[in-house]
This record gives C-alpha cells, structure tokens and sequence, in this order.
C-alpha cells in the first residue's frame, strides 16, 4: 500500500503573509467577476450603496445602523454565493438535469431569503424612527 498525498489544486491557498495577499487579490478578481458577469450583483449593489449611504446618515442607535448595513451585505453575500453554485453547475454540464435545476433553485432561494431579510429588517427599523 503506498502512501500517496492527495491530489491538490492549483488555486489552493499558500501559507502565511503569501496566503493573505493571494485571498485578498482572489477576492478582488471575484467582485469584478460579478461586476462584469452578474447581472443581479450589479443590481443589488446599486441597491446596497445607496442604502448603505443611508443608514449611515439616518439618526438611529449604532446596533440599528450596524443592522442596516449589515443585511445589505448579507445579500450581497449571498448572491456571490449563488452565483458561485450556478458557475460550478454550468461548468459540470448545460444540460438539463432536474439535480442542476434543484441546485440552482435552492441557490435562488437563498438569495430570495437574504432580500426579504433585507426588506423586513429596514421596515422594521424605519418604522420604529418613524414612531419615535
């Protein structure tokens, strides 16, 4: 029996200071990826910056402001994700098959969940200043 290493992918990430500078610049290659490729991202990010711009300027506590924020990049996350699911199922085969559609859907759904998150959360939160 031999003791053979597994096989190991190129774009795994090296050690140390490398390491971070090669997750910091595979990161950016990813934003300008869905940038270029993804037109839901592009869409949501014109969503997110203005809303961002917002809730910095709203008069709310900080958890509320942190809150805001953060369930705009929470859907952002999430469409980087599902956008990631959809590039590997397509990169499988184009062809129809109803465990590519499954995955593909459930990526959407998640997507789906993380808007009305988004959605709920700033109702919320602009309703409670509106009845302050």
């Amino acid at each position: 029996m031999t003791n053979r290493e597994p096989p190991v992918s190129q774009y795994k990430s090296k050690s140390g200071l490398k390491r971070i500078f090669s997750a910091l610049f595979n990161s950016l290659d990813g934003l300008r990826t869905a940038w270029r490729l993804e037109h839901a991202f592009r869409q949501e990010l014109g969503v997110a910056i203005p809303g961002i711009i917002v809730a910095l300027l709203l008069p709310v506590t900080l958890l509320e402001r942190v809150a805001l924020i953060a369930v705009l990049v929470l859907m952002l996350i999430t469409e980087l994700v599902n956008s990631a699911i959809e590039a590997v199922v397509d990169r499988v085969s184009l062809d129809h098959h109803e465990l590519s559609k499954n995955t593909m859907d459930l990526g959407s759904a998640a997507v789906m969940l993380a808007v009305v998150l988004a959605v709920l959360t700033w109702a919320a939160i602009l309703g409670a200043l509106w009845m302050r």
